[in-house]
C-alpha cells in the first residue's frame, strides 16, 4: 500500500507537467477591420502552444497597451468623440515579454446608420431571383 502512494506522486506530477504546455507564439485575430467609436472592441489573441495546439488568451495571460482608448480585459474602449484615424496596439505575453505583437487598427469613419434588410425583405428578394432563373 505504501509503495502505491510513493509511485502515485511522480505519476501525478508527470501527467500535470505533460498537460502544462509553454506558449511559443501569439496571434491576433480581429473580428473586424476597424474599431468603432463609443463601444468596446474585442481584441482576440490566441497562443500557439509548444505541442502545436492553440489556446485563447485573455488579460490574465496578456498585457494590453494602446496608444489611445482604455482596455477592460480584452476589450478596448474608444470614446465616441475620438478624432484620430487609427490606434496602435501592443499585446505582450505576461509569462515571456519577448513574445509580443504590435499592430495598427483604423477607426471606422462612416456612421452606423445603415438600414439592414428585414428577413421578409430578404425572403422576397430571394423568391424574385429564383423566378428570374
Amino acid at each position: 500500500m505504501q509503495l502505491k502512494k510513493i509511485l502515485l506522486v511522480p505519476i501525478v506530477f508527470i501527467s500535470v507537467m505533460a498537460k502544462a504546455q509553454k506558449i511559443d507564439n501569439i496571434f491576433v485575430n480581429l473580428y473586424t477591420d476597424s474599431l468603432k467609436k463609443g463601444t468596446y472592441n474585442y481584441i482576440n489573441v490566441d497562443g500557439q502552444l509548444s505541442n502545436g495546439k492553440y489556446m485563447p488568451l485573455d488579460s490574465t495571460h496578456i498585457i494590453f497597451w494602446a496608444s489611445d482608448g482604455k482596455f477592460y480585459g480584452n476589450s478596448l474602449w474608444i470614446d465616441k468623440d475620438f478624432r484620430n484615424e487609427k490606434v496602435y496596439i501592443k499585446a505582450i505575453l505576461k509569462g515571456n515579454p519577448e513574445i509580443s505583437k504590435e499592430f495598427t487598427i483604423y477607426i471606422k469613419q462612416k456612421p452606423d446608420d445603415e438600414k439592414l434588410k428585414t428577413s421578409e425583405e430578404i425572403l422576397k428578394e430571394n423568391k424574385s431571383k429564383k423566378k428570374k432563373n
